[in-house]
Formats: structure tokens, sequence, C-alpha cells
């Protein structure tokens, strides 16, 4: 469970603005510094994604949502703990973000991650990590690395090596919209 040489490249590579393949606590994705509009427009490019369809935000602890959200419901830590499921939640109120990663109505999507290559990434780098899955907009989410279509693989400045030959079950996460102080289910 070696992955510090894969931490450090994908750090040198996300403070320039780099786009990274990585394993997620749910599937593979692409990623990027979430403050830099310039490598968020890259991830819509590799993906072919239409720039009104949202990507998710990646963050290690609830302190950085304070940093990000402007003023979140404090009854959803609490939700999430009742979860099992990787859930991502749609926060109203997105500040400090990339302008290309917050929606038409102010809005951005957030998951805490709980995978340890992920939270130790995102402490190290300081700021929260674009998340999306690793194909083609219209395609099959990569459950797996060999699953990762060459195009995107080749669209990006770094592949992760760790957990390459992982083949847990995996599926994206869980969506939902906290509204009127409760959630609102959006994906399953």
């Amino acid at each position: 469970m070696n992955f510090d040489d894969d931490i450090e490249k994908c750090l040198a590579v996300l403070k320039t603005g780099g786009i990274i393949l990585y394993p997620t606590d749910t599937i593979w994705g692409i990623g990027c510094d979430a403050t830099n509009a310039t490598a968020v427009e890259k991830i819509y490019e590799i993906k072919r994604r239409p720039e009104n369809k949202s990507l998710i935000v990646l963050m290690a602890d609830q302190r950085e949502i304070l940093k990000h959200v402007s003023h979140p419901d404090p009854a959803i830590p609490d939700y999430l703990k009742t979860l099992t499921k990787p859930t991502t939640v749609i926060y109203e109120g997105a500040i400090g973000l990339a302008e290309n990663l917050v929606s038409q109505d102010g809005s951005v999507a957030i998951r805490l991650v709980n995978d340890i290559f992920c939270r130790h990434l995102i402490k190290r780098f300081r700021k929260p990590v674009v998340s999306t899955s690793a194909n083609i907009t219209g395609e099959p989410p990569p459950q797996f690395f060999d699953q990762v279509s060459d195009e995107i693989k080749e669209g990006v400045d770094y592949i992760v090596n760790y957990r390459q030959d992982d083949h847990s079950p995996r599926t994206p996460s869980a969506i939902i919209k906290w509204k009127n102080g409760g959630p609102e289910l959006i994906r399953e």
C-alpha cells in the first residue's frame, strides 16, 4: 500500500494545472485543482462534456466544506454519518472554487472522501480536487483501471499506479441535494 511516489507526482501535476487519472472511494476518476478554471476546462475537453453538466469536488474533511460553501446546513454531517455508500451532496452557496465548477444556481457537488489515497492527496495538496468518472461522456464509467479508455489515459498528465490491479466492485456515488433541511435524492 505504498503510494507516496504517486502522491508526490500527483502534487507536482496538480500544482501546475495538470490532470490526473486516479482511484477514488468510488470509481476511477480524472481530476485537477478545483480552484483552477483552466484545469477544469481541460477536464471538460478530455471528457467531451458540456460545461453545463457539473463535476464533483472531493474534500478531505468537514472544515474544507466550511471554506467553500457559504452556509452549509449543520445537519448534513450527521446525516452523512448514517449512510454506508459514498454520497455526494449538492450544496448551495459555493465560494472559492473555479467558476466553471459552480452551477448557474450557485451550487456545487461535494463529496467527503474516505479513501486513504484520496484523503492523503487532498490533505497534502491543501485544496479540493475535482473528480469525475474517467470516461468520455455517454460511455460507461470505469469501475476498474483496465476499463479506462486509451483516449482518457492519453489525455491526462499523470496516471496513478496505486490500485491499478484492484478489481473490488465499485460504483459511482449517490448524489443528494440538500433542500429545506433534508436530502432530495438525485442519483442512487
